[in-house]
Formats: structure tokens, C-alpha cells, sequence
């Protein structure tokens, strides 16, 4: 079955219900001859669209839209170039064996399409050189409560929950601007009388909304929340009944925060011992509090240590585990939860099994119809994947799916040099993406409307994403890409392109895994708008799913959360005479990621039409800089221009920009923490100048 008489079938019954393409929120909406209506039954959302979603259907009639294979620039018929991949595929292989090619998925692939990928690069390609662009959102926070829960679930608890609470902690994240409906969670909780703290080194929209600011060095975010578990264990605000019954390692954790008093925290990261006693005050006093971290603080080479601290504080306060209290994490991507249960990274194996682990080897290899010792090992995580793409140790080969690492990855540079190295790269996108332009073979896909599947929210709520127009002529999905080129590498039957097919059997290979789907089916989620994961199949009395997982037990093994120690440590660059600024990046409200498919929407562009430095005024006089100019920014890797916005909400010492352009993520610094791999995105040293009328970065 296609994808088109696929999506038709599942959504038969309610026609254009569908969600967003974009962030973790996955806001409900209906797709109806090309107009864009949020849904009122999708708790997440409810009825609310940020701008990105309401424009979201005119990528459909995009005249930038890709229909035709490409092959070294020119149209090909799909046979010529799927005979060209695969012939090129194998003759890598028997040259250099089977690692010499590699996988790199996205965040964004539906979970059928993320479970067949890494089913793809272990059984078609033999290979284990698979990772995916999730690697540089979630991976921090998800080492950290994987150590502290035993369990991955960017928040263990329904949004919803959000409304319900006295008090919420924002770490990082800039809600107002990435995930706009979001916002209507925390404006109903200061309705009902809660308050609102954030940690952000500038002056976001989001920031704007809290009741207090913490306006952190970058880089100093761990000391920050070390001094908060400080002062909250010495003003009497531990929980210790709790910490007691639910917990371990609390003694320790007291013990090593007892360095960071309020004072020396200060110093480090510039937030008045004030301002931490009153956000501690707030959380402290709060009956239902909620502590959450986004990419700001996890981005970093100590990013899982500085999640940790935060999760450290949550326990001691007696939050996760609490009903409307806990910690979560705000997941970034638009399947950047399901989008790693299922087999797309480097040491996964579907149902977030480790790969390494010789039962859940046993399990998968059962459902794949293989030998377990077919199964390849644990593989490079994403940057190290790119980083060694046409080296003589690495990769020679390179499919893409779901990604654009020429501007996503750091030191982009760097990446697109490595790309240039390699003897095929194969893309499969829906636009000439700037990695796409570099590829050998592009392979023109569905995108979001015009294709089935499921995704799985921040909340660990598994919703169905219904087809809602049908693809142009000549248009394959990632499914069938993959089964063509299964055919042609001997194991097609292997490889169905039907979503539903692939669903069920990533359900049974889910089944009895951390991330359990096998109770999950597409007419339960139909008529139950989403249900919450693990779930396991129960037989004739289904599984309820689990909105909250934490209640009785934490998924250690012996149902007790785990304190660990942390300390900070400076950026792995830091400031200094050459380069004496903080430059830190992010995201704005009209573009997403890459920018790959919101720089081709119109309205999207007219709001933000290209990539600018935000600076304070201070350094703006010292430079000589008014608003408007164009300025550049050097770091260690490369220089980037950008229009110059004066703005007296973020630090003098800190410079920001926007990573939807080519360029920014020239600069960024590839430090990748040594649990989770996340590469420090977040924080650089960097020096800014004025450029000369007409001048350009060469």
C-alpha cells in the first residue's frame, strides 16, 4: 500500500485531523484544502497555534518543492537513481566494510519512519554507524534523568499539569518565542496565583512573563543550581521525609553543595543572593512545583551534570513523583521524544533498549528475523559521526534523512568540508536544502501533511498524524525510499512501507522496553486523542497508558530516585583578551531548526528575514554600533555577519544570534559532554566588530 491510500485509510473516519510539523508541543490541527484550524481536542494546544503553525500548509504549494530524484544535479527516474544508491552502497561495502556507511536521521521523522531507519542501517547496511540531529536537543536531559528516574520522558506528567501548579522553574528555554501555545499553560497558573522563575542570560519574551529573573553568565547555570540546592537545603526546604522514603544519594548531594554557598555562586554566575533566596523561597513554599530545563541549560559539555543539579534540586524539594509537581525537561523537536525510543541513535535499539544489552538484542533480533550476533554494536554519536565522515577510519557513505547538518551542526564549517570528503551522500528532503545541494543523490520525499504516522509529544503522549493532501506526482515517502533500497540490498520483504505495518511491528519490539508501545494501537489513539506511553499490551483489558509514571515508583531498580553529585567547571572556552564575549544562540519565533522549510514560507520571512546579533547597548557604543548595522562576529572557528539589535535585556558581556541561518553555527563550539555527546552549542567565546560600508565575511 502507498503512503497516499495508506494515510487515506487511517483517516477515513475524521479526514484532515492531523499536528503540527513543528515543535514537541504537537499541536492538533485540521489540514482542509490547503487552510490551516487548530484542534479543541488536543490538551496540548487547545485550539491555540503559534504563526508557524497557522502558515504551515503553504510549504505544501511551495514552488521550491523538490519532485524529481536527482542525480549529480540532473532529474533521474527513481529506478535510476535507487540503482545508483544501492550499486554504489555495495561497492563501498565490499571495498571497506560495512561501517563505511552510515545513517543520519532527525528529530521530526515520524516514529514509523525513526524505528525503520535504524532497522534499515542494522539489517539492510549491517552497519552501526547510525545517529540522528536529536543527539544535539534531548541528549543531556535525557542522560540525566535516565541516571536520577531510570526512565526517558521529557515531562512525566501532562501539560497540563503546568496550570495546576503553585510555582514553575524555567531553566533555558525561551517557551514565548519556540513553542508559543505552551505559554497558555503557564499564563492559566499565574491566573490562579502561581509564579513564574526563569534562568536566561537575556531578557527573552519568556522572561518577560516570570515574576523573577535569574540572569545568568552563560555557562554558569550548573553553579547556579547548585546554589540554589544550597540554599534550599540550609533555609529548611528539603524534604526529608521524602528524601527519605524515594530516594538515594541525598547525603552525599548535601555534602558536595555545601561549597556553593550563595556568595561564591554569586561571583560565578552574576544573579544576586537575593534574587536565589526569593527563587528558592518560591519553589520552597509552593504546595505543587514544577522544575523544568530546556536547551539553554542542557546544550553545554557539562550539559547531563548541569540537568542533574536541576533534578538534584526537584528531589530535595520532594517534587517528581508528586502529582502537579515534578521535573521535566521541554523537548525541542517535533518527535524529539519518540524520535529516540526507537532505534535511531548510536546505542539504541527500539524501545529504548540499549544495543549492548544481549537480552534486549535477543528480543529485537526475534522480531527483525535475524540472528542476534547480526546485530552490530553501540556506533558514533552525531558529531562524531560527522566528524569522521571521509576519513580513513570513517564513514564513506552517508544516507540523510530528516536533517540539515550544513547549518545545524557545530562547527558547520568543519561538517560541510567532511560531507565534501565523502564518496556518496544521499538525501532524502522535500526542498534543495543547503546539505541537500552538497549531495550526490537527493530523493525527493513526503513532508508532514501528506503522509501517516505517529509522533509522540513532550509528554510522552503518542498522537496520530493523520495524511491530509496528497503528495505532488513522482513524490516517494521515507518508507518506501527505504523498501526500494532493501529491494536492491536482498532483505525487501523486510522493510514495508505501510505506517500502519510498521507500527505494529515497532510495537512488538517495543514490548516489555523502557518505552513499552505494544498496547498502543492507531484506533486507540483515534478515539482517545493520544495515549501516554509505556503502555504495554495487557490482552483484552487494555493498558490505561501512564500520564504520570513516577507516582508509586521510579524506574530504578529498586523504585527509588538516585541524587548524584555534580560540580561545575568553566565553559570548555572561555572568555578571554582575543575574545572577551559570550556568544550564545537560539531560536526566534518565526523560524524553526535549520530554517529549511520556515526560510521558504513567505509571511515567516517578512517577520524575520534573516539572521541578526543582539548586543547590549553598552558594547554597542563602545563598538561604535547602531541598530541596523551590519556586524561581525568571530570565534575561533569562523566569522559570521549579521544585522546589529541593541538590547538593553541581555548581558554587556553576552552576544546572541539566531542558528535558523547558514553561518551562525560556524561558529559554535563542538565540546561534547562526556555522558550524553551534546556538543556546546550554547555558550563560545567570540569578539564583534562593526563592518565597513559594503564590506562582506569572505
Amino acid at each position: 500500500m502507498s503512503q497516499a491510500a495508506a494515510g487515506a485509510a487511517v483517516g477515513a473516519a475524521v479526514g484532515s485531523a492531523t499536528h503540527c510539523p513543528y515543535c514537541a508541543l504537537q499541536c492538533g490541527m485540521y489540514v482542509t484544502k490547503g487552510e490551516i484550524t487548530p484542534r479543541e481536542d488536543i490538551p496540548a494546544n487547545a485550539g491555540g497555534l503559534c504563526q508557524k503553525g497557522w502558515t504551515a500548509a503553504e510549504l505544501l504549494t511551495s514552488p521550491e518543492r523538490l519532485t524529481t530524484p536527482l542525480l549529480h544535479g540532473s532529474p533521474v527516474s527513481w529506478d535510476e537513481a535507487l540503482d545508483y544508491v544501492a550499486a554504489r552502497i555495495e561497492a563501498i561495502r565490499t571495498e571497506h566494510g560495512s561501517d563505511a556507511v552510515a545513517v543520519f536521521g532527525g528529530g521530526g521523522l515520524t516514529n514509523e519512519k525513526a524505528y525503520q531507519l535504524g532497522k534499515f542501517a542494522r539489517v539492510a547496511l549491517r552497519t552501526s554507524q547510525i545517529d540522528y540531529n536529536g543527539r544535539f536537543c534531548m541528549s543531556s536531559a535525557a542522560a540525566a534523568v535516565n541516571r536520577a528516574f531510570g526512565m526517558d520522558r521529557g515531562l512525566p506528567f501532562p501539560v497540563t499539569d503546568i496550570a495546576r501548579a503553585d510555582a514553575v522553574l524555567l531553566a533555558g528555554g525561551n517557551v514565548a518565542e519556540t513553542m508559543p501555545p505552551f505559554v497558555r499553560h503557564l499564563t492559566a497558573m499565574r491566573s490562579g496565583g502561581g509564579r513564574l522563575v526563569v534562568i536566561d542570560p537575556r531578557g527573552t519574551q519568556t522572561a518577560k512573563l516570570a515574576d523573577l529573573h535569574l540572569q545568568v553568565t552563560p555557562g554558569a547555570d550548573l553553579a547556579l543550581a547548585l546554589g540554589l540546592l544550597h540554599i534550599a537545603i540550609a533555609d529548611g526546604y528539603a524534604d526529608l521525609d521524602y528524601l527519605a522514603a524515594r530516594t538515594t544519594g541525598f547525603e552525599q548531594v548535601r555534602t558536595s553543595v555545601s561549597a556553593w554557598w550563595p556568595e561564591r555562586v554569586e561571583r560565578v554566575t552574576g544573579v544576586p543572593v537575593a534574587r536565589m533566596r526569593e527563587a528558592v523561597r518560591i519553589l520552597g513554599e509552593a504546595k505543587r512545583a514544577i522544575v523544568l530545563t530546556g536547551r539553554g541549560a542542557e546544550q553545554h559539555a557539562k550539559g547531563t551534570d548541569t540537568v542533574t543539579a536541576f533534578v538534584n534540586l526537584a528531589l530535595t524539594l520532594g517534587l517528581p513523583g508528586r502529582e502537579g509537581s515534578g521535573y521535566g525537561c521541554v523537548t525541542g523537536q517535533g518527535n524529539g521524544q519518540g524520535g529516540r525510543e526507537h532505534g535511531q541513535k548510536a546505542d539504541q535499539l527500539p524501545g529504548y533498549r540499549k544495543i549492548d544489552d544481549p537480552a534486549a538484542r535477543a528480543h529485537v533480533a526475534a522480531v527483525w528475523g535475524i540472528d542476534p550476533a547480526g546485530l552490530p554494536g553501540p556506533g558514533r554519536s552525531a558529531y562524531e559521526l560527522l566528524d569522521a565522515l571521509g576519513t580513513p577510519e570513517g564513514p564513506r557513505a552517508l544516507l540523510l534523512f530528516g536533517s540539515n547538518p550544513v547549518v545545524s551542526a557545530p562547527r558547520a564549517g568543519h561538517v560541510a568540508r567532511r560531507l565534501d570528503a565523502l564518496d556518496l551522500l544521499v538525501v532524502a528532503d522535500f526542498v534543495l536544502s543547503e546539505t541537500a545541494a552538497m549531495a550526490d543523490v537527493v530523493l525527493p520525499t513526503t513532508q508532514w501533511a501528506e503522509e501517516s504516522g505517529t509522533m509522540t509529544n513532550l509528554e510522552g503522549r503518542v498522537l496520530l498524524r493523520r495524511q491530509a493532501a496528497a503528495p505532488p506526482p513522482g513524490v516517494l515517502g521515507d518508507l518506501e525510499i527505504l523498501r526500494g533500497l532493501a529491494e536492491r540490498l536482498g532483505c525487501g520483504e523486510k522493510f514495508p512501507a505501510d505506517p500502519r505495518t510498521v507500527f505494529d511491528e515497532l510495537r512488538r519490539a517495543s514490548a516489555g522496553g523502557v518505552a513499552d508501545y505494544s498496547g498502543i494501537t492507531y484506533e486507540r489513539i483515534a478515539a482517545e486523542t493520544g495515549v501516554f506511553w509505556p503502555c504495554p499490551d495487557t490482552g483484552e483489558d487494555p493498558h490505561p497508558g501512564t500520564p504520570r509514571p513516577f507516582l508509586d515508583r521510579f524506574a530504578t531498580p529498586d523504585g527509588r530516585a538516585r541524587l548524584v553529585p555534580v560540580d561545575h567547571r568553566p565553559p570548555a572556552e572561555d572568555v578571554d583578551e582575543e575574545f572577551p564575549l559570550y556568544l550564545t544562540s537560539g531560536r526566534v519565533l518565526a523560524h524553526y531548526q535549520s530554517g529549511a522549510q520556515t526560510r521558504r514560507i513567505r509571511p515567516l520571512t517578512q517577520a524575520s528575514p534573516e539572521v541578526f546579533v543582539e548586543l547590549h547597548p553598552d558594547l554597542a557604543e563602545r563598538l561604535g554600533v547602531a541598530p541596523g548595522d551590519r556586524v561581525r562576529v568571530r570565534s575561533r572557528r569562523g566569522a559570521a555577519e549579521g544585522v546589529a539589535r541593541v538590547n538593553a535585556s541581555i548581558r554587556p558581556d553576552t552576544l546572541f544570534m539566531p542558528f535558523h541561518w547558514e553561518g551562525v553555527n560556524l561558529l559554535t563550539n563542538p565540546a561534547l559532554d562526556p555522558m550524553s555527546r551534546m556538543p556546546e552549542f550554547k555558550v563560545c567565546a567570540a569578539a564583534i566588530e562593526r563592518c565597513a560600508e559594503g564590506e562582506r565575511v569572505a
